[in-house]
């Protein structure tokens, strides 16, 4: 059992240290335990409310197996830091992308991460993303004609859908040296067969046993099918790569797909095709949802509070001038607003809801005795509405984000804010993340007054692996 003098996770009480079994636990059936109350939709929903009802650390039980949920900041922020040495995540997570074939850095585990992580941290990093702005920002402008399209005909716009194809499209140019150009299609793009992938991988991790490895149900078989479609569409663009390469030489990889191939081909690499696809694909799902989905929940604030819709538009056109958008990478510094809706925005609907973790040794969290291999559970959303982190956290406040941080202004722990993570696998993409909401957002509001179609109370949070808008219709109005 670890200890604080060899480097526990966190401090221990004075006293007895308690077990799994010692913890409250919701009430549930013999045998299967908490499963029948787990909807997989739900399950942040289902986990925040025991949170509520039983405090944090408890415990909930499937087939036998305890499962600890834990919401102390101070425990993801040591869990994070700990990565990959003493902490991994959820195990079945590898494995089930491992059969999907995108078990590439968000899942790979010890030794394997490392140098993945340098060569993605590298082909996003701000120089690179500054020299592709030319390229966002014909994205961007691409973005601007369909939502102008839709304005004129009076045509309601499915944001989520509409952002998706933009960050895939982002993504893809950045990372690929291609663009899919989704944006320009209302049909037969990538997105479609990766909008598949999270939701079923969601699935397949709350499921008691793996059944598809012995039985395949309809959605199954569907999702071979996609995968089939996915991996075609990530092999020929490698093949594209390296005929680029072959037929125009160049001294330095000129993106990431580049880089990747070279390591690939260096002797003695210990890389294969394979890894350089997971990584691929891994890159392909979270460029598209994380930052889309983030952008989308934003729509709910953006549209139900004109004040702050008014504010963004005129800080919008003032940088911007009588431009559409953004001109050029350096004038972003000026959109800080933009990105302050999105972040405040994720206070409210974290996209990552829910982070997994799984002690490779005994460990000590707080005063709780926790045995290597137990799945622990971390809930984002509590501590970020708890007064000691945040003042009036149940206020919309964009400005908390803007201004230094002061005793007059009340708490403000940017640390209890984890959307991109924390520790050294922090996202690798939340500067660029930051690029696209500042160049995407201040294009919406400079040149469209936004509302949405339907009822908010109509739009639910949905468990997808990631925490994702049922939907969000939104109508757009040309701003004279």
């Amino acid at each position: 059992m670890s200890t604080l003098a060899s480097g526990d996770t966190n401090q221990t009480h004075p006293g007895r240290l308690r077990r799994l079994v010692d913890l409250p636990m919701p009430k549930g059936l013999p045998l299967i335990g908490n499963l029948h109350q787990l909807s997989p939709q739900d399950l942040h929903h289902t986990l925040e409310r025991w949170g509520r009802e039983l405090g944090t650390p408890f415990r909930f039980q499937i087939c036998g197996r305890s499962v600890m949920v834990v919401s102390d900041t101070d425990h993801v922020q040591s869990m994070s830091r700990e990565r990959p040495h003493r902490f991994r995540r959820f195990r079945p997570l590898e494995s089930i992308l491992e059969e999907f074939g995108a078990n590439g850095l968000f899942s790979a585990e010890g030794a394997a991460w490392e140098p993945q992580r340098r060569l993605i941290m590298q082909a996003l990093s701000i120089p690179q993303i500054r020299a592709i702005y030319p390229t966002l920002h014909g994205i961007t402008e691409r973005l601007y004609a369909r939502w102008l399209r839709a304005a004129r005909e009076r045509r309601t716009v499915e944001m989520v859908e509409d952002l998706k194809r933009y960050t895939v499209d982002v993504t893809s140019a950045l990372a690929f040296g291609e663009d899919p150009r989704t944006l320009e299609r209302d049909s037969g793009v990538i997105q479609e067969h990766l909008a598949m992938i999270l939701p079923m991988l969601m699935a397949r991790l709350n499921s008691p046993f793996p059944y598809w490895r012995y039985v395949k149900l309809p959605r199954d078989r569907k999702l071979d099918r996609t995968l089939i479609e996915i991996h075609r569409y990530v092999r020929q663009m490698m093949e594209r790569a390296r005929e680029h390469m072959r037929d125009d030489p160049a001294e330095t990889p000129r993106h990431l797909l580049e880089a990747m191939l070279t390591m690939r081909d260096t002797p003695n690499s210990g890389i294969t095709d394979d890894q350089v696809a997971a990584n691929v694909l891994t890159l392909l799902l979270a460029g598209e949802d994380t930052t889309a989905h983030s952008m989308a929940w934003s729509m709910l604030f953006i549209a139900g509070d004109a004040q702050l819709q008014q504010r963004m538009a005129t800080q919008a056109r003032s940088v911007l001038g009588t431009a559409p958008l953004c001109p050029d990478y350096a004038t972003l510094k000026e959109l800080d607003l933009f990105e302050a809706v999105c972040t405040e925005t994720g206070r409210f609907k974290p996209v990552a809801a829910l982070s997994s973790f799984e002690p490779l040794e005994d460990v000590t969290l707080g005063d709780v005795r926790v045995p290597a291999g137990t799945t622990i559970f971390f809930l984002n959303r509590p501590p970020m509405h708890e007064p000691r982190n945040f003042a009036n956290p149940e206020r919309f406040d964009p400005d908390r984000w803007l201004q230094p941080r002061d005793a007059e202004r009340g708490a403000h722990e940017p640390r209890a804010y984890l959307q991109f993570g924390a520790g050294p696998r922090v996202c690798p993409g939340r500067h660029l993340a930051g690029v696209e909401m500042r160049a995407a957002l201040s294009m919406l509001v400079a040149n469209f007054e936004v509302k949405l179609a339907v009822d908010p109370a109509q739009i639910r949070e949905v468990s997808a692996f990631t925490m994702v808008p049922s939907s969000m219709p939104v109508e757009l109005t040309v701003r004279q």
